[in-house]
């Protein structure tokens, strides 16, 4: 795996630190139980149940190792309300070209979530705004052309 680093908000590291914690106890649990109970129906070569309970333990562990992976690669976003610059973290307020504001958090790319106004720093988007300033026009290339947006704000 590589080693790049995985930019998350302290409420995200929260939420991966949480379904860890969950798939860890309360779901392995659960598995095993199943597991169990499935053995004692006899013959595990036609065993339905026993086969969906250990396909289910198999995506748990590789969810499970993943977040590890994630955690150990993890940096936190510091919120910089003082920068004069869009840095990972910053949340703006940009105006297109028909003068309609629109606001985003840049945040990395575990948290994105576009209908909710969070833009990862590796998407188009993300992208084309980091390290710009106040009154900067930013042209974004999308697959359907050129956007362009005018930096009004950030905070």
């Amino acid at each position: 795996m590589t080693d790049k680093e995985i930019y998350v908000t302290p409420e995200g590291l929260e939420k991966l630190k949480s379904e860890l914690e969950y798939l860890k106890t309360t779901k392995r649990k659960d598995i095993a139980g199943r597991i169990a109970t499935a053995k004692e129906l006899g013959d595990l070569s036609e065993n339905a149940e026993y086969s969906e309970a250990k396909e289910e333990q198999s995506l748990v562990e590789s969810r499970v190792l993943e977040l590890e992976e994630t955690l150990r690669r993890v940096k936190m976003i510091e919120k910089n309300k003082s920068s004069k610059t869009v840095v990972i973290g910053s949340h703006i307020t940009v105006s297109d070209k028909a003068n309609k504001n629109h606001e985003f958090d840049i945040v990395g790319s575990n948290e994105a979530d576009p209908a909710n106004g969070k833009i990862s720093n590796e998407s188009p988007l993300g992208k084309a705004f980091l390290g710009h300033k106040v009154g900067d026009e930013v042209k974004v290339v999308v697959p359907k052309g050129t956007l362009l947006y005018t930096l009004k704000k950030i905070a």
